[in-house]
């Protein structure tokens, strides 16, 4: 690169790289000024980093010119662009290894219409405007090459603007955010993609070399693959790969990206591809993860969008020409990217504010634009390049990004529904839609059957399924509160006392997650939660609220020792299982694990026998909608078993029961009779998609007492290694209400305390299921 070339040969190297250096934190510690001002009204990071830029640029304290001679050094511009190459290369190889590839796969085709939607309607404003902008500018030269500038500039988003705004307004996890993530991704690889092609097409000679790139592109992904087995491999008792190893890793990628800017290509398109395929499990993917995550979070990214606004130049305004410019693009930038996203929405049927909130999001700018001026000065413009246009881009960038970002800001803070949770509860969706759940454990003791439960509530490979692991550590009382995320960490090591969280446990819980994701190619995405036990379900109900997850699976407090008993834990385990049980957000799910004669990970070698047990009510329907994956699962043999009174005169299967449709009878039922319609059709409804079809099995159980409950239920745990069921919300019945008596644990229920009972000695395990219930606000929002 032509900037490090001149870098690296000034007379004196150190001043300008501590002058870069002094800008650097300069920006930081303003815009770290800006954020603690701006957060209360819910202005995102990147504009408080992009107005910290523009104060200590030449529009403000560099105006001056003191301040000017010291900031402004010619040499450590240079210094400047070297960097910025880097952190390019950096963040857009992040961005693909955090990329949500099954979602961006299921909504490919949605993402890309409201995409090129939006770039479409800018593209032809851009080229509608062009010859008007070039004329008023007084460009001479090339104005085929410009106005292509000018649409790609309209037409182009900054996807990692939209990322950074939707993690920190917290709806990066819901329909909208994962959205407008994907639509910015293809759009800007899209625009990337348009400008390599104008290069390419200059001569016969860049397009031989955009075959050699693209092949070396290729070959340093499949190179990647092996030399992350081979990492793995090598520290297999390690939690992450070495420094020297990751460092060589990122070299081989900035040495691509590097080669390729050189030979003037633009390197954002092979970085993100090189994130994107390079392996999802293992100790090598997490360890990058880790350390990029947090630096380019918290350093790289805040001086990235710094320096957007240090090259923010007011004194540019100077000219009404240039202010017409300025004006008509940011018109024609908002106007087509709201006319080209509201219709695409309008023909995928999404609410119209989803539309708006979509079309400012797409229209935030900051990365690529500026890629775009960088690429064609060094090689399309080189020969005739104005300052003027790069001025020009930065006018629109900056001002698109500060009006874009608090309009978002503002919309989502108008409309509650983009950070409720609606999908709180499994009764009430379809089986065929994504089940996002939270497993939470404690130790390694457990991880294996958990981890089994969640590869068994997936179904099959074609149901969408999106899976957290939480990782519980109590902290000591001599500690304070931390909260760690694995993306938090920085170099796998931010605390000094870090060790002490989780311990060598660690190794076994990544190890048992790597391995069913080589397995099973299910991605679990891993955190870690220290707290106290008496503050811990607050961190928890925290990321059940972010992740937006339907359910989350508790590990009971009790475990199985040797003897097959099942021994007492720590009593916070079981003090945060209850309160998780009155507080959580989303339906709660409690695992009795007997790991060594209970439930296993379904394989072709280990096929597993579950259960669900009906006995009516709420928490039963719950129970049997989080069955209704594993009913569908190759490896798992699933059977629903209901019980009834046989004192009942209905002794016939619920199928020949049909629902009353009469309004007027339907009012004049007491609740009990309102429930077992309810559960009728429910099960109806299980009945003739699953049992009908050979995926499931039915029986029914007829008892009369707890005797003949007790006797059922020792018979049914012989024939299954788990069994699933409700942990209450019944109406009184003589076939569970005498089952009180044994009571150990009332957080499991009747039945799930008697199943987990240590004097009902059973070999199976048990999931108790509680359904959280909905407000009237949440049934009737749209």
């Amino acid at each position: 690169m032509e900037a490090a070339k001149r870098a690296m040969c000034v007379d004196d190297p150190i001043n300008p790289l501590i002058t870069t250096t002094l800008q650097a934190s300069g920006i930081l510690v303003i815009s770290h000024f800006f954020h603690i001002i701006l957060k209360p009204m819910g202005q995102p990071g990147p504009v408080a980093q992009i107005l910290a830029g523009i104060v200590l640029g030449p529009s403000l304290l560099s105006h001056f010119s003191v301040i000017k001679e010291f900031f402004l050094q010619s040499s450590s511009a240079d210094y400047y662009d070297v960097f910025s190459s880097i952190y390019n290369i950096l963040f857009m190889f992040l961005i693909g290894l955090e990329t949500d590839i099954p979602y961006l796969r299921r909504n490919l085709r949605r993402a890309s219409i409201i995409a090129y939607g939006g770039m479409l309607i800018c593209s032809i404003f851009g080229l509608a405007a062009s010859f008007f902008i070039i004329r008023i500018l007084k460009f001479s030269a090339n104005t085929v090459a410009l106005a292509n500038v000018i649409m790609i500039i309209l037409a182009t988003t900054a996807s990692p603007v939209v990322i950074r705004l939707a993690a920190e307004l917290k709806f990066s996890t819901s329909d909208t955010g994962r959205l407008a993530i994907c639509s910015s991704l293809i759009n800007e690889i899209t625009c990337v993609l348009w400008l390599c092609l104008i290069v390419i097409f200059m001569s016969w000679s860049m397009f031989g070399r955009a075959i050699l790139f693209s092949l070396l592109s290729l070959g340093l992904i499949i190179v990647n693959k092996y030399i992350a087995a081979w990492c793995d491999q090598r520290n297999r008792n390690q939690k992450y790969v070495t420094n020297t190893e990751m460092l060589s890793i990122l070299f081989l990628v900035i040495a691509l990206s590097f080669l390729t800017e050189e030979y003037g290509f633009n390197s954002t398109i092979p970085c993100f591809l090189l994130g994107l395929f390079f392996p999802r499990e293992g100790k090598t993917t997490r360890t990058l993860l880790i350390r990029l995550a947090y630096s380019v979070h918290n350093f790289i990214l805040p001086i990235y969008f710094g320096y957007i606004g240090f090259q923010f130049n007011i004194t540019y305004l100077n000219s009404y020409r240039n202010v017409i410019a300025v004006v008509l693009m940011l018109i024609l930038s908002m106007g087509g990217k709201i006319i080209g996203t509201l219709a695409a929405c309008h023909y995928l049927n999404i609410p119209e504010i989803d539309g708006i909130i979509l079309s400012f999001l797409l229209n935030m700018k900051g990365h690529a634009e500026l890629l775009v001026v960088g690429v064609l000065r060094k090689s399309i413009l080189k020969s005739w390049w104005d300052q003027n246009i790069h001025n020009l881009v930065v006018m629109v960038v900056v001002l698109n990004t500060v009006i874009s970002g608090p309009a978002v800001a503002y919309m989502l803070r108008k409309n509650s529904k983009y950070y409720s949770q609606k999908q709180t509860s499994l009764e009430f969706r379809e089986p065929e839609s994504e089940l996002r759940m939270l497993a939470c454990v404690y130790g390694s003791r457990h991880i294996s059957e958990k981890v089994g439960l969640i590869f068994a509530m997936s179904g099959t490979s074609e149901t969408p399924t999106t899976a957290y692991l939480a990782h519980l550590v109590e902290l000591p009382k001599k500690r304070r509160k931390k909260k760690l995320m694995y993306h938090q960490l920085k170099d796998g090591d931010q605390f000094s006392d870090e060790e002490e969280y989780g311990g060598n446990e660690v190794v076994e819980i990544n190890d048992t997650v790597d391995t069913l994701t080589m397995e099973t190619k299910l991605m679990i995405h891993q955190s870690k939660v220290v707290s106290s036990f008496p503050r811990m379900y607050e961190d928890v109900c925290d990321a059940i609220e972010d992740l937006r997850v339907s359910i989350v699976l508790l590990t009971f407090h009790k475990h199985q020792r040797l003897d097959s008993e099942l021994e007492s834990g720590k009593e916070g385990i079981r003090l945060t299982n209850q309160k998780l049980l009155r507080h959580a957000p989303c339906s709660v799910g409690i695992f009795v694990d007997r790991g060594q004669t209970g439930f296993h990970l379904p394989t072709p070698e280990s096929l597993q026998n579950v259960a669900t047990l009906f006995f009516g009510g709420a928490d039963d329907r719950e129970a049997l909608a989080c069955s209704k994956r594993m009913a569908t699962h190759p490896h798992i043999n699933f059977t629903l078993i209901r019980f009834q009174e046989e004192s009942q005169s209905e002794h016939k299967e619920f199928l020949d029961n049909t629902s009353h449709s009469n309004t007027e009878i339907l009012m004049e039922m007491s609740s009990r009779d309102m429930e077992a319609e309810i559960d009728r059709a429910f099960l109806e409804d299980f009945y003739k998609r699953y049992v009908a079809s050979g995926q499931a099995g039915y029986e029914d159980r007829y008892v009369n007492n707890r005797a003949q409950t007790l006797e059922a239920l020792t018979s049914i745990a012989e024939r299954f290694s788990l069994l699933i069921v409700g942990r209450g919300g019944r109406w009184h019945s003589p076939i569970t209400s005498d089952l009180s008596d044994w009571e150990e644990c009332p957080e499991l229920g009747t039945v799930g305390d008697l199943l987990a009972s240590s004097e009902f000695n059973i070999n199976c395990s048990v999931l108790v299921v509680q359904q959280h219930q909905l407000s009237e606000a949440d049934l009737t929002d749209d």
